[in-house]
């Protein structure tokens, strides 16, 4: 008996080859995925970067974030079509808590939360404990003598 979970996907791809058909490239991850019967509730760029060190001679890669629904037998089949698809760097899975897949689906549709700008300096300032004041003042006095 087969069951669907909710799947996130976190993909490295091909900087080079994204800047040059990015429409191409990156609608593989969803074509494999609905060629295996998925669901994809979102699909989208998160960003592109430096690569902490080399994988497979690429120095940059861009980052794609996906979310879909599959059978658990067919996981094992979509992991080795994202391993011989030459675009795709590196790529993890992960099972995702049904009770999560709405807020999560509409965080990476929304994207991140702006922060509000404000011109109260003090708001912008990182919020620290008093016992931190108080460890700088010790700090202070240790200096001064």
């Amino acid at each position: 008996m087969t069951s669907e979970h909710v799947y996130e996907g976190l993909f490295i791809l091909n900087s080079e080859a994204y800047a040059r058909n990015p429409e191409d490239i990156s609608g593989q991850i969803a074509k494999t995925i609905e060629a295996m019967g998925g669901t994809v509730r979102v699909s989208r760029l998160w960003e592109e970067r430096k690569l902490a060190y080399p994988i497979k001679n690429h120095r940059r890669g861009t980052y794609w974030l996906a979310y879909f629904r599959l059978d658990t037998d067919k996981v094992a089949d979509l992991n080795r079509q994202f391993q011989l698809n030459n675009n795709i760097i590196r790529f993890l899975l992960t099972t995702i808590d049904p009770r999560l897949e709405d807020a999560l689906v509409d965080n990476a549709l929304n994207g991140p939360a702006k922060p509000e700008e404000t011109n109260d300096v003090e708001a912008s300032q990182t919020v620290y404990d008093e016992d931190d004041e108080e460890e700088d003042e010790d700090d202070d006095e240790d200096a001064e003598e």
